[in-house]
This record gives C-alpha cells, structure tokens and sequence, in this order.
C-alpha cells in the first residue's frame, strides 16, 4: 500500500469515527449505555486503577521493550519498540486532532444525571486514554503475535476503556472511536515498521 492510501485510509478512519459519533447520538443509545454504566458516586476503585494506568503504562511499555534491547542488543525487539512509541504518537497525534475536529462536550455538561469522578474541560471525542491503552495493546500484539501477551493487552485496555464511561467521563461511542484509534494507529505504525525494516535489509 502506498503513503497515498495509508492516508485514505486514515481519513475514512477519521470520517467513520465522526460518523460513529452522529449515529449513536441520534439513536440515544449511546446516553442509554452511559447512564446504566455510570453510578451516582464512581469510586470503585478498581475501575479507577484501569483509567490511572492508561497512560503511564502505554508509554512505559516502548521504554521498557527499548531498554530490553539495547542491554541485549536486539536489534528486531529495538525496531519493535521504536514501533510501539510511534503508535502511542499516532494515536495521540489523531486523538487530538479528532477532538479539536468534533469539538464533543463532556455528557456531564450536557446531562444532569451523569456524575463524574472530577470534572474535565478538555473535549470528549474521542477517549485519549483509550486511543493510548489499545495502540500500546495492539502494537504488542502484532510485535509478539503470542495470545498470553495479546489476552491480557487487550482486556487492560478493555477496562480502561470500561473505566471511562463507569467514571461519566466519555460517551460509549467515545471509547469505541478511542479503541478504533488506537488500534489503527498500531497497524498503522507495523506497516510503517515492515517497511522501513524491509528497506534497511
């Protein structure tokens, strides 16, 4: 696929989650999930662990995997880590650029009856800390491709994105476009990885 379609790609990603949005809204499910998610007083604590680890975590993994490579000197686990941060880039690079686009409101701003853990000004769509916990999730997946680093991955970032709508921080179709985000972003950055590393052989 050339650079070209990876940015047509990209754009009907962005095009779809905009769209996700619309949909949902309309069709009052998304404040329907929301609301039988979200508690009057969101302090479970373990929901509160998943949505504190979303961010440390994501960045701590391409660290750690670099770190793990140049005390070994592997050179593929380096190339790997190098694309694990990139796909932690990507997905906040578009997670930003998607909330400035969208401009989405908190549903506590718009919604009496949803109760948030604090309040947040920033805006909703879609979830950053569910773009960064699935592009770190993914990108471990398809660097490692082993289903015990792949089911774990995966449900961590499940609950962060859980966490998130538990706490009344994000609208369902929020953490969907966050997941779908992220996990474009990982694909994303392995395309760009294969690539890079094909050409340097």
């Amino acid at each position: 696929m050339t650079i070209s379609g990876k940015s047509n790609s990209l754009f009907l990603l962005l095009l779809f989650c905009s769209l996700l949005t619309k949909s949902f809204a309309q069709s009052g499910l998304d404040l329907s999930l929301l609301r039988s998610a979200n508690p009057r007083y969101p302090t479970n604590l373990y929901f509160k662990a998943f949505s504190s680890t979303a961010k440390p975590i994501s960045v701590a993994i391409p660290f750690g995997m670099l770190a793990y490579a140049l005390i070994d000197n592997n050179k593929k686990l380096e190339a790997n880590a190098y694309e694990a941060a990139a796909s932690i880039a990507i997905a906040m690079v578009a997670t930003e650029a998607l909330k400035t686009v969208v401009k989405r409101q908190r549903p506590y701003f718009k919604h009496d009856d949803v109760y948030p853990d604090f309040i947040d000004n920033s805006n909703s769509f879609p979830s950053g800390h569910t773009s960064v916990a699935f592009a770190a999730a993914t990108s471990v997946t398809l660097t490692s491709k082993k289903w015990y680093i792949a089911v774990p991955a995966f449900a961590w970032a499940s609950g962060v994105g859980y966490s998130r709508i538990y706490e009344g921080q994000h609208y369902p179709s929020d953490v969907l476009a966050g997941a779908i985000v992220g996990a474009g972003s990982a694909v994303a950055a392995h395309w760009l990885n294969k690539k890079l590393f094909r050409k340097k052989k």
